[in-house]
């Protein structure tokens, strides 16, 4: 039996959202990092400040985009990465 490999297409391709700038309010940004991450505020601090920090991985683009938002609503610049498509073996 021959090994199959297939490609589910998604309507929605999974993003990374990522942290370019904290801004000026680094608090009120390191407070929505650690809402979105679930980190310590310790460790949202640091991720926060080493920027361009990657904040979440493979996330649906509702859900980027929503987290997005929310750190451009506390002061800082985030943007959203579509994940590239894997590669897969070629038979």
């Amino acid at each position: 039996m021959a090994d199959e490999y297939f490609l589910l297409v998604c309507d929605d391709a999974p993003h990374d959202v990522v942290l370019t700038d904290p801004g000026v309010r680094v608090m009120d940004v390191v407070q929505v990092v650690r809402r979105l991450t679930g980190l310590s505020l310790w460790r949202s601090k640091v991720l926060a400040t080493q920027v361009p920090a990657v904040l979440l991985v493979g996330v649906p683009e509702k859900d980027a985009a929503a987290a997005v938002s929310a750190l451009r609503d506390a002061g800082g610049r985030a943007e959203t990465r579509e994940r590239p498509e894997p590669d897969l073996p070629e038979h």
